[in-house]
């Protein structure tokens, strides 16, 4: 499945039971890991787990297998890796702590690196 696909495919599972804040990141020139990551909040632990679990049933019947869900015991930060794609399920004081969007927006691109280094 290509990556906008499969990042498509995340948001709606998301937005079918009310995440929030959903936001998207093309972090492919700041990482080799993954290429996007999607974030969003829940209400609850047990509605970031129900988005989580949403997200990974409409990946199995895509037929994309995830490669790893961490965080589903405490439920306050779940990660689905979907590969390509990488989805953060996050409490608002987890989200407001950890802010994944500042981070990855600040971090240099592998370009940047590069040139730094004297590698371009």
């Amino acid at each position: 499945m290509q990556n906008e696909s499969l990042k498509t495919l995340a948001v709606e599972a998301l937005e079918e039971l009310k995440g929030q804040d959903i936001t998207e990141l093309d972090v492919s020139t700041l990482t080799s890991v993954t290429d996007v990551m999607v974030i969003a909040s829940g209400t609850s632990s047990r509605h970031v787990a129900a988005l989580a679990d949403n997200v990974v049933e409409k990946a199995k019947e895509a037929g994309v297998r995830p490669l790893g869900v961490e965080g589903e015991a405490g439920a306050d930060w779940v990660l689905v890796d979907l590969g390509d794609v990488v989805v953060h399920v996050m409490m608002p004081d987890a989200r407001r702590l950890y802010d994944l969007e500042r981070l990855w927006a600040d971090l240099p691109s592998d370009t940047e690196e590069e040139v730094r280094g004297g590698r371009a």
